[in-house]
């Protein structure tokens, strides 16, 4: 079974259309990563997954429920971090984890959860007086009451330093062995790219991709780069390269050419030099990161 299903979700805000007919489907125990632009659409997804808002069309399915019909116990078996949650400045870091257990009606202690986001020394303090680090932590914890099926996490990393980031990842991939569904939104490409076993791309309210990030790097042109040390570089060795079948670009660094290609084109590249009478000393692979692969597909390349 699906944890998310998205069938034809259509949105508009006035004359905006935010969601443009979106199809969706998250597996079960899955992390997925969701990332897109500003005003890609990404918000309004979360919150028709919620059930904050309703869409003028289409069907949402989470947990195997439909969202408009039954939205409460799909709310108590799902554990949200929102992005900008106003604490209460008032009350402690436990006082929040109790609120939390209350509201869910659960039976757990405060204090391991605030141990396992590093706030057990921070307990009886105030959330007023807390950094913005700290209360991403807590609002974490709070995510993580009740052991949620599903656990959504918009921009987790916001305000965290590196430990908590490192933090963050220790607890998704634990989630995620313990078969909760994480479907997490950041614009922290490197963090993304370290723990999301597929990535889902939105672009202008459509979704334009879905698949694991090799999968991705294999639909662009240019998903890798092919670096190969020759003894010289022929006078016509570039238009040679750029005149073969996937092959996107070709640059030159002294006896080095760097060449955006598609795999199967890579040995039609070393052969090609070979032809041209320069001699392959070595190649290698170096795969394009992930910033690359959000550019292409959200500025129209892909």
């Amino acid at each position: 079974m699906a944890a998310i299903e998205l069938d034809g979700v259509r949105k508009s805000f006035g004359d905006v259309r935010a969601l443009r007919g979106v199809d969706l489907e998250v597996e079960e125990g899955e992390i997925f990563g969701f990332l897109g632009p500003n005003g890609a659409g990404k918000s309004t997804t979360i919150n028709i997954i919620l059930d904050f808002v309703r869409p003028d069309g289409g069907s949402a399915r989470v947990l195997g429920r439909d969202v408009r019909e039954e939205s409460v116990p799909v709310r108590e078996r799902t554990g949200v971090l929102p992005e900008g949650y106003d604490l209460y400045d008032r009350l402690t870091a436990r006082e929040h984890l109790e609120f939390a257990i209350d509201s869910k009606e659960a039976d757990d202690d405060p204090y391991p959860l605030l141990e396992r986001v590093g706030l057990a020394d921070a307990a009886d303090r105030k959330a007023g007086g807390f950094s913005t680090g700290m209360q991403q932590r807590l609002t974490l914890a709070m995510a993580l009451v009740g052991d949620p099926d599903l656990l959504i996490l918009d921009e987790p990393s916001s305000g965290l330093d590196p430990n908590g980031a490192r933090q963050l990842r220790t607890i998704v991939e634990e989630e995620a062995a313990n078969g909760t569904t994480v479907f997490f939104s950041s614009h922290i490409l490197g963090q993304v790219e370290a723990v999301c076993d597929r990535v889902g791309i939105i672009r202008e309210g459509e979704v334009v991709a879905v698949d694991s990030i090799a999968g991705l790097r294999e639909n662009v042109a240019g998903g890798s780069t092919l670096v190969v040390d020759v003894d010289r570089v022929p006078d016509d060795a570039v238009s040679r390269l750029e005149g073969l079948d996937g092959v996107s670009e070709v640059t030159v660094q002294g006896t080095t050419l760097r060449v955006a290609c598609a795999d199967e084109a890579k040995m039609d590249v070393v052969g090609e030099l070979e032809a041209a009478g320069a001699t392959v000393s070595d190649f290698s692979t170096e795969e394009a990161p992930l910033e690359d692969l959000f550019a292409a597909y959200t500025e129209g390349d892909a």
